[in-house]
């Protein structure tokens, strides 16, 4: 049985490097978070509510992340990370932070399948410890189904306790759903390679000796007019 699910679990990750390896840069992977934030947002009946975003201190974006499952499941994605600036992070949007995910599951199981998933940090402590460390959701920070729709704005309260929201779109299909046990970290390799040296999530996050890259300026600009939208009390676009 050991030797079952450790055949099968080679098998998962084989899938998925495979999957990986047909050419995704680090641009490409800001290119892909920007339209996928933009995509959710331009449905706002159906997505994030913005009271919601408003109150995020950083917003993670993770297109694409792949999983496959033969007895055993896995799943591994990469994506952006955006917080707001300043220590008390209320400040602009941020330069992107690569960020890498990886989780998995057991049961009786067998297929691929590609997901965007959107997390939003709602707190201070989640925001500095995602720029510092791997961080295992539902363990090292609380983490929730994120509220759907601007029906639900009233009713986020119970949501809203937890560290992070999580929500998947697969399919056409958005919706809240729980990531515990998936990890989350900084993809220092990547963060070095987009911005040309050595530099740090922090140095990323506070604009200290880069600059923003081209690819990530719309994903930045859509996120702003949303917040100050809504910090303003005007209509969201």
């Amino acid at each position: 049985m050991k030797n079952l699910i450790i055949s099968s679990l080679l098998i998962c990750v084989g899938l998925i490097t495979s999957a990986w390896a047909s050419g995704d840069t680090e641009k490409e992977r800001v290119k892909n978070s920007a339209d996928v934030m933009k995509e959710i947002l331009d449905a706002p009946d159906k997505g994030i509510p913005g009271s919601v975003l408003e109150g995020s201190k950083c917003v993670i974006i993770l297109p694409g992340v792949k999983k496959a499952a033969f007895g055993v499941g896995a799943s591994y994605g990469r994506g952006v990370m955006t917080c707001r600036t300043g220590n008390d992070f209320k400040g602009p949007w941020s330069p992107p932070v690569m960020m890498a995910s990886s989780g998995g599951s057991f049961g009786f199981q067998i297929g691929a399948q590609a997901t965007d998933f959107v997390i939003l940090v709602l707190n201070d402590s989640g925001a500095r410890a995602m720029l510092k460390n791997k961080v295992k959701l539902g363990a090292d920070a609380s983490v929730a189904a994120g509220p759907v729709g601007r029906t639900s704005e009233a009713s986020t309260n119970a949501a809203m306790k937890a560290q992070m929201l999580s929500y998947s779109r697969a399919r056409g299909v958005f919706g809240g759903v729980s990531l515990s046990g998936s990890t989350l970290r900084p993809d220092g390799d990547a963060n070095n390679n987009l911005y040309g040296n050595k530099v740090s999530s922090e140095a990323i996050v506070n604009s200290q000796g880069v600059s923003m890259p081209p690819e990530a300026q719309p994903l930045v600009d859509e996120l702003t007019a949303v917040t100050i939208n809504k910090e303003k009390g005007q209509p969201q676009p």
